[in-house]
């Protein structure tokens, strides 16, 4: 959401009238909030989470302790991704540089919590805004069709905060949600079916198929994950060509329970998998993929899905797989099949957008693609079968 017009009026405004919001400030942000949006405003709670969590910072912008205009920036957990989620400046401020000076303040933000990338979404209607933007440096990446209540669509754009030359490679990628919390695995293979093999349709039954025939059944406590071996076997199944690294060749998983039955069955179902790639000669590599040789699958047209720990992310030690996008002279980008992050920011509806292209440092995303005591690295790559 954005709300940047050409007026003039008296107010003189420099970056030392950026600050936080506290509390005090709530009643002027609803009232502007008002003003500035006839829809997808943002509710007092938002405001009150937005100021009080660490996930987010939402800057004022006062003069003669007047506000003038606000931006609410989003920070990622666990990433390098800072999101611009709403700016709205007041009639009386605007053609002033105040929406220039909100967004500067945004990104030294962003910097100073060592995020790399500066996300937004602004109606295609606005030009105003989108002309501020580009000059500051912001470049389109994408475009939605009725993204906003009344149905207009919003022009996606990003900026690098650091590293200004780097050029990013990345892949469509349609992106879908895991419908239930243990199917990140088939939601993963989802998307990359999609991508793959055009005649795929994604559909909420067959993510609990695939899950049903990839499943380990047991894990710690609740329903069981998705075997690599698993999400490989499904793949070939749906018309895709798998290849399998692993960096253990026992059963994987076992060392997070400690019931024997499941750790038996855990065993039981690592086995039976087992025998299926050989029967299938599906290939599986017992070693560490590197992350110089999933660049270059990926460059040769490869997708892969990965098993990381979401530790870093929501300090859940929780093994999650998700779908390699793009990449960097300094990140990886991954497409999360998890919105659950999103909804911790605020108590708006959690948007994909935060899901898609999420930049992840190098040696951050190596350290997340090991999973348990044992270290487990686990990487299936899936290409178009001929």
């Amino acid at each position: 959401m954005t709300n940047i017009t050409t007026l003039t009026h008296s107010f003189a405004i420099t970056s030392d009238d950026i600050r936080l919001a506290t509390l005090d400030d709530l009643k002027s942000l609803l009232l502007l909030e008002e003003r500035s949006f006839s829809g997808d405003r943002l509710s007092r709670r938002s405001f009150r989470r937005a100021m009080t969590g660490s996930g987010s910072a939402l800057l004022v912008a006062v003069s003669d302790q007047t506000l003038l205009g606000y931006a609410l920036l989003h920070l990622r957990q666990g990433t390098h991704l800072a999101r611009l989620y709403s700016l709205a400046v007041s009639p009386e401020a605007r053609g002033l540089g105040v929406g220039k000076l909100l967004i500067q303040a945004c990104e030294k933000k962003a910097v100073k919590k060592g995020k790399l990338l500066l996300r937004l979404e602004v109606s295609d209607v606005n030009h105003n805004a989108i002309g501020l933007y580009q000059k500051m440096g912001y470049r389109e990446f994408g475009h939605y069709d009725a993204y906003y209540e009344d149905q207009t669509d919003a022009i996606r754009m990003q900026k690098r905060l650091r590293h200004a030359g780097d050029e990013q490679t990345t892949r469509a990628i349609p992106w879908l949600a895991q419908g239930t919390p243990f199917t990140c695995g088939p939601a993963s293979l989802q998307m990359v079916l999609s991508a793959l093999h055009p005649s795929y349709q994604a559909t909420p039954d067959d993510e609990l198929e695939i899950w049903r025939e990839a499943t380990t059944i047991f894990m710690t406590s609740g329903h069981g994950g998705c075997h690599p071996m698993g999400l490989a076997l499904a793949a070939e199944k749906r018309g895709l060509t798998a290849n399998i690294w692993l960096s253990e060749d026992g059963p994987l998983f076992v060392d997070s329970v400690r019931d024997e039955l499941k750790k038996s069955v855990i065993t039981r179902v690592h086995q039976g998998f087992v025998k299926q790639c050989d029967e299938a000669s599906v290939p599986i590599h017992y070693v560490v993929m590197p992350l110089a040789q999933l660049i270059e699958a990926f460059d040769s047209g490869a997708l892969a899905i990965i098993l990381i720990s979401t530790f870093r992310m929501d300090g859940k030690k929780s093994p999650h797989w998700v779908v390699m996008s793009g990449y960097d002279e300094h990140c990886v980008l991954v497409h999360d099949p998890d919105l659950e992050d999103d909804k911790k920011l605020s108590d708006d509806p959690p948007s994909p957008l935060d899901c898609q292209y999420v930049p992840i440092a190098r040696d951050e995303f190596e350290k997340m693609s090991r999973f348990g005591r044992s270290r487990l690295q686990a990487t299936v790559v899936l290409t178009k079968r001929i």
